[in-house]
């Protein structure tokens, strides 16, 4: 019993781990398929996007899938003069038992002559009562910038991967020096 007590926590640790190599592309990854997109010369949205992630609870030491946290996904977007336009946003799906939400935009969900620029997620709902202070880990307050993409041809997608995501029970105390 106390073996399923270490492995299950040291499990979580090494997946969240191997997330956060595979998303920040820093040659630790075997992901040789992965684009970084040139946002002046390429429409960010001339096929579906697809962007996935995980949020956990972070509760001392422990990590604990967050079952039905959800995330937001933030565009800027320019006008066809080349006008900033107002930005777009959008919901992941609730996340999984494991803690993985997914979110998809196609282009007919926008406006006509509308160029997506420039899309950030961010921690936007957590269903704890208990663990629902977000926490800017990975950029989860201040915006993931949706960067390198993994294309998948069979389903016309550029799937982004962002996060991993946490929320904690207590917000951190900020001094202001007095």
């Amino acid at each position: 019993m106390a073996l399923n007590h270490f492995f299950f926590p040291a499990s979580l640790l090494l997946l969240s781990l191997m997330v956060i190599a595979f998303a920040s592309g820093d040659g630790y990854s075997t992901n040789h398929d992965l684009v970084k997109p040139n946002v002046e010369k390429e429409d960010l949205l001339s096929t579906i996007i697809g962007i996935q992630g995980l949020v956990y609870c972070k509760s001392g030491p422990k990590l604990i899938p967050l079952e039905g946290a959800v995330a937001r996904i933030t565009c800027l977007a320019v006008d066809e003069h080349g006008f900033e336009a107002a930005p777009f946003s959008f919901l992941s799906d609730a996340c999984d038992p494991k803690g993985y939400f997914f979110a998809t935009l196609s282009p007919s969900e926008v406006k006509a002559n509308r160029k997506l620029k420039e899309c950030k997620a961010f921690l936007e709902l957590s269903p704890s009562e208990t663990c629902n202070v977000p926490t800017d880990v990975n950029k989860g307050i201040s915006g993931a910038l949706l960067g390198s993409y993994r294309l998948l041809n069979d389903k016309k997608m550029k799937l982004y991967t962002v996060g991993p995501f946490f929320f904690t029970s207590e917000p951190k105390s900020i001094s202001n020096g007095y």
